[in-house]
């Protein structure tokens, strides 16, 4: 068959919502994604190396907190979802959707190995006629350079002739109670015009609505470009939280001042560092690719250098409160209140909470945490070795057992008023409390 009688071959089993949808990686990108084809009426095939997460999907039960409790209950009723660790069902599925990680080395460059060895176990199973979409964050080039290479050399294929190939970002908010995974628009970029076509056609069945551009590599920019332009405003509010803390002057009443205007700002709060799986990655993919044209992308990964020295000033800042009450870093009990990245939810993904309790570890603090999303602290991929800890109550007795508390994560579900009136020091980097207390120490 000829690229064209493949394509109106997919489209017709797109248009009538026969097509069968194979979607690895059932995370926080995966398994929402497979919910929504699911929502739709389209058959979702879920693919994860993980056999704990088939395993509660083959139960109906849910992994992920913020999505519907119910979800992956019905999807199994309805029979158009299950899960397998067996790859070789890629060859039984019409589309192929690709959504594993893309962290960084310990150098900051990317690790794509998560993308190339999925493109390999989908090349030695790929079949004519079928639609690769890989979703993981990544460098321009990564779709119709790495993954196309490796699917063409494991099958046989060739790109835009054989089969379909293209790129769609993911925009997971997680906790986003205004969007969804059906309601924020997709970018869809083909490495080609046919398979741009089927992949836009595919994802117009599931999602509110499009944007399709020319290819993958504007796919892939726009990503990126989405990223680190919080990246570098984060950096910036930031940064501005040092210099006026060096003026005595509190950075969260002056963003509340600055919002009041109603054009030409944009709010941006500051933090204890930055979290979640895109914004610390994706500036570092576009600095490294950069360089490849010989063009060092300053402003950046200057942003890149602000956020990361964030944890830093925290440290420094806590270390300041302590000797102030005239108590030792070294020793001190110290429990962090939340380690998910950000409020509200169960993501503990790149969160700045893991690079504290690994550099007070270091200058030997008793630390604990309390999440009310986290019961339990899961291993790390940044962070290897840090000891396995578990959720603490939050009492009165816990709270004036420490000599430090120090907010990393704003749930909404900790009562604030509680842990001020019982804490004997709190140390806020999320502008909990505003105005001055006594025993609040802003970070």
């Amino acid at each position: 068959m000829s690229i064209t009688d493949h394509k109106s071959a997919l489209l017709a089993k797109i248009e009538d919502k026969s097509v069968k949808v194979g979607i690895i990686g059932l995370g926080y990108v995966g398994l929402p994604l497979s919910l929504t084809f699911v929502d739709k009426g389209i058959t979702a095939l879920g693919f994860d190396v993980d056999q704990k997460k088939i395993d509660l999907i083959e139960k109906g039960e849910n992994y992920i907190k913020h999505l519907s409790e119910d979800g992956v209950k019905n999807a199994i009723e309805k029979k158009l979802f299950e899960a397998t660790t067996d790859f070789s069902r890629l060859k039984d599925v019409d589309a192929i959707i690709i959504c594993v990680p893309t962290p960084l080395n310990k150098q900051r460059d990317p690790d794509l190995s998560y993308v190339e060895s999925t493109a390999r176990a989908i090349g030695e199973h790929l079949q004519p006629g079928q639609l690769v979409v890989l979703e993981s964050t990544t460098f321009p080039g990564t779709t119709d350079e790495n993954v196309a290479t490796i699917l063409e050399a494991k099958s046989g294929l060739k790109t835009g002739e054989d089969y379909f190939l293209a790129f769609s970002p993911e925009r997971e908010d997680p906790g986003n109670k205004k969007y969804d995974t059906h309601t924020i628009p997709k970018v869809v970029g083909g490495t080609c015009t046919h398979s741009g076509d089927v992949a836009d056609a595919l994802y117009q069945q599931a999602v509110k609505a499009t944007v399709k551009v020319s290819s993958s590599r504007v796919a892939e920019a726009t990503k990126l470009t989405e990223n680190i332009f919080r990246a570098v405003n984060i950096a910036l509010v930031n940064e501005l939280k040092v210099v006026y803390d060096k003026m005595d002057i509190d950075v969260w009443e002056v963003l509340d001042a600055a919002a009041t205007k109603p054009f030409g700002f944009m709010r941006f709060n500051p933090g204890p560092g930055w979290g979640g799986h895109c914004i610390p990655l994706d500036p570092f993919y576009l600095s490294w690719k950069a360089r490849e044209y010989g063009i060092p992308p300053k402003f950046i990964e200057l942003a890149g250098e602000v956020n990361v020295d964030m944890p830093i000033f925290v440290v420094d800042k806590l270390q300041d409160a302590l000797n102030d009450r005239s108590k030792a870093m070294k020793g001190a009990k110290v429990m962090l209140l939340g380690i998910a990245y950000k409020k509200d939810i169960d993501d503990p993904r790149e969160s700045p909470a893991f690079e504290l309790l690994e550099k007070l570890l270091e200058k030997g603090v008793d630390v604990s945490y309390h999440d009310p999303h986290i019961p339990v602290a899961p291993k790390m991929r940044t962070w290897p070795d840090l000891p396995p800890m578990e959720s603490q109550p939050l009492t009165e007795e816990t709270l004036a057992a420490q000599d430090a508390i120090l907010v990393v994560t704003d749930h909404t579900a900790i009562d604030w008023d509680f842990v001020e009136q019982k804490s004997p020091l709190i140390v806020d980097t999320r502008g909990v409390y505003r105005g001055p207390r006594d025993n609040v120490v802003k970070a």
